[in-house]
This record gives C-alpha cells, structure tokens and sequence, in this order.
C-alpha cells in the first residue's frame, strides 16, 4: 500500500523571529492597557468615589431617589439602613447602597 502514498517528508524550519519581532505585541499589549483604564476602569473608579461621598453624606432630611426608583426624603440614618418618607403615613426602610441620587432641596413638592 506504500506505493500509493507518497512518503511525507517535513520542510526545514524557518528561521526564528528576533528579538524585533517581539516588539510589535507589547506595543499593541500596552495599548490595550492604556485604552481599558482610560475607558473602563478611571469612569468606574470615579463613580464609584462619587457613590461612596453620597452614601456618607447622607443626612435627615436628604431628598433621594433609590435605585428602584423611589423617590423620598430621608428621616432617619442608621450605619447600613436609611428610613425614607414617600408620603406622609408610609415609611420605608433601605439598605443605604440603594440609594442612586440626592435631589436638589424642594424637590418633592413640586411632585
């Protein structure tokens, strides 16, 4: 059966790329860096830090909206929890990391 296929025989190995050939990948791995910290991870960081003074900044009295999108003023703040008024008889309790945004004073009578 050897005669109907032809034996294979390997091609001699090209010559190893030098140390220039190496060059180009860490060009474009530190472009790669340089884009995914200037467009991810700075922004991130930053609203993050944003985050962190709103939640310590909290006070009674506080116009917020939480991430579910309630809106209310805030009567009591506890280490983790947040009691906020969206009415006048209803009450409700939050963890303070669901708080998304303070509003602006006089807010809520306008609604």
């Amino acid at each position: 059966m050897s005669f109907l296929i032809p034996a294979a025989f390997a091609q001699e190995a090209a010559p190893a790329a030098g140390p220039a050939g190496t060059g180009f990948e860490w060009v474009f791995l530190v472009g790669f860096l340089v884009i995914f910290y200037l467009m991810i991870w700075r922004p991130q960081a930053k609203r993050a830090k944003e985050h962190k003074n709103l939640i310590g900044g909290l006070q009674k009295g506080d116009e917020v909206v939480t991430s579910g999108g309630i809106v209310g003023k805030v009567v009591k703040v506890a280490d983790d929890f947040v009691v906020i008024e969206v009415s006048d008889t209803v009450e409700l309790k939050f963890q303070k990391a669901a708080i998304a945004a303070s509003l602006p004073k006089g807010t809520l009578k306008a609604i």
